[in-house]
């Protein structure tokens, strides 16, 4: 089910076939994994696209209705799912700048997390999770306390902007005051 989250802004979420939560000592609730399609001013934009076979009929729509060139975005260069199929099949790029998207880094394995200007939205890739209680969480997956901290410091930037949403691949998103939610997770 793909679900509208914000002003041009739609996350859907899936089983990752190749995903195992248990991994960064996390629960069941954490095996699906979350995308997201943003209307940007240039372009459609896929942010880290996992699309189940029922989908491609929606996003084919969507692609033509858009009349936009379509750009793929990835987080984490493993959060490769369906961004190949995705630039494929819609003659779609990856990567490269859109209008109204900003990436920051989050100092892990090039992973980067994306603000939205005009929803007022952060994507994470692995860098933050949904706690699955309604809030944030950084990730569980840093190798060492150095790792974290470096990734809590590289995130901090974040709050200088007014976040409104907060798509996480991983658990549930925060769809208000986001920014809120954000600082409570980076919190030392």
């Amino acid at each position: 089910m793909i679900e509208e989250v914000g002003p041009g802004l739609k996350r859907w979420a899936g089983a990752h076939p190749d995903f195992d939560p248990t991994q960064g000592e996390l629960d069941d609730s954490y095996t699906d994994v979350a995308s997201a399609l943003f209307h940007g001013e240039d372009a459609l934009v896929f942010i880290d696209p996992l699309v189940p076979d029922e989908l491609w009929p929606v996003f084919d729509a969507e692609v033509r209705a858009s009349g936009k060139p379509v750009v793929v975005l990835t987080t984490i260069f493993f959060h490769e799912r369906s961004r190949d199929e995705v630039a494929r099949r819609y003659g779609g790029r990856m990567g490269g700048d859109v209008a109204g998207v900003r990436p920051f880094s989050a100092e892990r394995a090039d992973e980067v997390a994306y603000w939205l200007e005009e929803p007022r939205a952060v994507v994470f890739g692995d860098a933050v999770l949904g706690d699955q209680k309604g809030g944030l969480r950084i990730t569980p997956w840093a190798r060492n306390a150095e790792g974290l901290e470096k990734t809590r410091q590289a995130l901090l930037p974040l709050l200088e902007l007014p976040i409104e949403v907060v798509l996480p691949a991983h658990g549930n998103p925060v769809l208000s005051n986001g920014r809120d939610a954000l600082a409570r997770a980076l919190e030392p």
